[in-house]
């Protein structure tokens, strides 16, 4: 260093030094168990002598997320303890902890879900646990947890059980993703929103999770939100004085008691977009094992909602859902009066013409079940009772309508009602703006949910292929696909293929749609074979925004569904996935406008090996679906 240096210099030089000072006992490095992954967590003297606590994540060797902050911001003012103590209210919990144990864990297993997009899971992770207590005063003790799988890692902090202070009032939770420069994102403002790939620079507000990001070296990440059952949502915002740097936003405080866990953030990585849809488990592994032990009366399906509720009409669809291989009807809301009305009770019929118990006898008969709707107003006041009058009347299922999400009060609500349903045999659609966080390993009864711009509101093509790369890594989602109303705005054959690229174990489908509107058109057989759980599941190609082609099996028959965005292209499907050596026939539905028929589907048959590469003319907003048998 140079002799003739200034004092001010000089002293910037030392105060830098000091602030980036690693502390070496807090030093803790993970890597997955096919060390693709690898997460340092270390802590930092600040200028004050403070410590910062940060993270980092590689994935082979590049850095996805650069050195972030690890914070949570409690309020003390309710804690009788600290009161008594005469804790600073404010006082910022991370500020002075001190790393006292570092404890190293694996798991190497797998489980079979009840239903599933592939038939068994892997369970396979290391991890380590940090304690932490506070130097200054020991009452307050905190985890960070960090595990670490092949699909992704995940993060959050644990308060252990502390019988001087049990009760916490988390206010914020200031987890930082400092992300490489030229990141982009695909931003949504809410549950149901369109998206928008946007920089990390000016947002409008904050976005939606899980939040799939375009890194600027090709790859692809998400950062999600896993265990979110007694909590706040949690959402993603920019930092206001970090560049390319996101940071969580909770929608509530949340006040809990000890010991507790927060959520897990999981950030995933994917060298292809399609890799984080088939990496999408980490989230159900974040959650516990299911609570059901009889799973016997929870069956996933096909559904139909019945648009004119009289009892002739749910006979129609009836007889259509036997026809076509439908397991359910459903009956939308207002069945028992105006939906937003507290004196409405969900356990009678309020509309004329429509005799319930003989429609379910029907139904039964017939070997098609029924599903019912119920409100916000009718689940809150009337859950201690309803879902078992359901179950005596012989109900499968309740669709939730405008239920509440986002606060930690509505959050322990609707996990409750998983419970209740369960409890009485019920299985769960959740409607409007809430999407689940991998706790329908727990609660398998919980079959979908919107939290999704689906037909409701009949987005584009375009829309369409941002979707499996976005919602869909959360898990389930009901769009409600349509095919006879004329309001759609793909084709024929890109609905068709919706049923193989959407997830849904209760897939909804004929949105909009009556009976007497369909002329029992030929390419209606996709629909009618295609299961809606699967033993195996592969994104051949994707971008989002642009194109996808997913392939799914189930037993010895694969399911193959290809849509493109508003821009007519040429997809080439490859069938190198099926077995070498063995011959499958391929039935293609595709659109053809010379077809005579209204939806101008063409249905051909090929012979088709693992060597097979056929090349599909997609229009504009259009798709193809595949059938595969041998």
């Amino acid at each position: 260093m140079k002799k003739i240096i200034s004092i001010l210099f000089c002293s910037l030089v030392l105060t830098n030094a000091f602030s980036q000072s690693v502390i070496d006992s807090s030093k803790v490095s993970l890597q997955s168990p096919d060390k693709n992954y690898n997460v340092q967590f270390y802590q930092k003297f600040n200028t004050d002598g403070t410590r910062t606590m940060f993270y980092k994540i590689d994935y082979k060797n590049q850095p996805v997320i650069k050195e972030s902050v690890l914070d949570i911001q409690l309020d003390n003012n309710l804690s009788e303890r600290a009161m008594a103590l005469k804790v600073d209210k404010h006082i910022k919990w991370c500020e002075n902890l001190k790393v006292t144990v570092i404890s190293y864990f694996s798991r190497d297993s797998s489980w079979i879900p009840v239903y599933g997009e592939r038939n068994v899971i892997a369970e396979k992770y290391n991890a380590v646990t940090i304690d932490l207590v506070k130097d200054d005063n020991p009452i307050y003790k905190i985890n960070v947890e960090i595990r670490v799988y092949n699909e992704g890692a995940a993060l959050r902090y644990f308060f252990p059980e502390n019988e001087k202070g049990t009760y916490y009032r988390i206010v914020s939770e200031n987890t930082e993703f400092s992300l490489p420069e030229g990141t982009k994102a695909w931003h949504a403002s809410w549950a149901q929103a369109l998206y928008k790939l946007l920089p990390l620079n000016n947002w409008p507000d904050e976005s939606e999770r899980p939040l799939t990001l375009q890194l600027s070296n090709g790859w692809y990440a998400c950062i999600a939100e896993a265990q979110m059952v007694d909590y706040a949502r949690t959402k993603f915002n920019l930092h206001k004085e970090k560049p390319n740097t996101i940071v969580t936003s909770m929608y509530t405080p949340a006040d809990l008691i000890s010991p507790f866990g927060t959520p897990w953030r999981v950030i995933m990585v994917g060298e292809k977009p399609g890799d984080l849809i088939t990496n999408n488990d980490i989230l159900l592994n974040l959650n516990a094992p299911s609570k059901i032990n009889n799973l016997s009366w929870i069956k996933p399906g096909k559904i139909m909602r019945v648009m004119t509720q009289t009892t002739r009409d749910a006979y129609e669809n009836i007889d259509f859902a036997v026809k076509h291989n439908l397991q359910y009807i459903l009956f939308d809301w207002k069945w028992y009066g105006p939906a937003f009305s507290f004196t409405s009770d969900a356990t009678k019929v309020a509309i004329p013409n429509f005799d319930l118990p003989a429609i379910i006898k029907y139904g039964k008969e017939k070997g098609v079940g029924v599903w019912l709707y119920c409100n916000l107003q009718g689940l809150y006041s009337q859950s201690d009772s309803l879902f078992s009058v359901y179950k005596k009347w012989g109900i499968k299922g309740v669709k939730f309508g405008f239920v509440q999400a986002g606060s930690h009060r509505w959050t322990t609500w609707i996990e409750e009602m998983f419970k209740k349903a369960a409890e009485n045999q019920i299985m769960v659609n959740v409607h409007d703006d809430w999407r689940q966080t991998g706790e329908q390993r727990t609660w398998p009864n919980l079959m979908t949910a919107e939290g999704i711009r689906g037909n409701e509101e009949m987005p584009d093509a375009t829309h369409n292929t941002v979707l499996p790369f976005t919602r869909y890594i959360a898990g389930a989602a009901d769009y409600t696909i349509c095919y006879y109303d004329k309001r759609i705005k793909t084709t024929h054959a890109h609905q068709l293929a919706l049923a193989a690229i959407y997830y849904s174990p209760i897939q909804t489908l004929y949105w909009y749609d009556k009976p007497a509107l369909s002329e029992n058109e030929p390419e209606l057989e996709f629909w009618d074979k295609i299961p809606t759980t699967w033993d195996e599941t592969k994104v051949l190609q994707g971008m989002p925004g642009e194109f996808i082609t997913t392939a799914r099996r189930k037993g010895n028959e694969w399911f193959v569904g290809t849509i493109t965005n508003n821009t007519e292209r040429i997809m080439e499907v490859k069938f190198d996935f099926i077995p070498e050596g063995k011959k499958y026939t391929a039935t293609i539905y595709s659109d053809d406008d010379s077809c005579k028929t209204k939806t101008k589907v063409r249905v051909e048959k090929k012979i088709v090996t693992n060597k097979t590469v056929l090349q599909l003319k997609l229009k504009a907003a259009g798709g193809a679906a595949i059938w595969l048998r041998n």
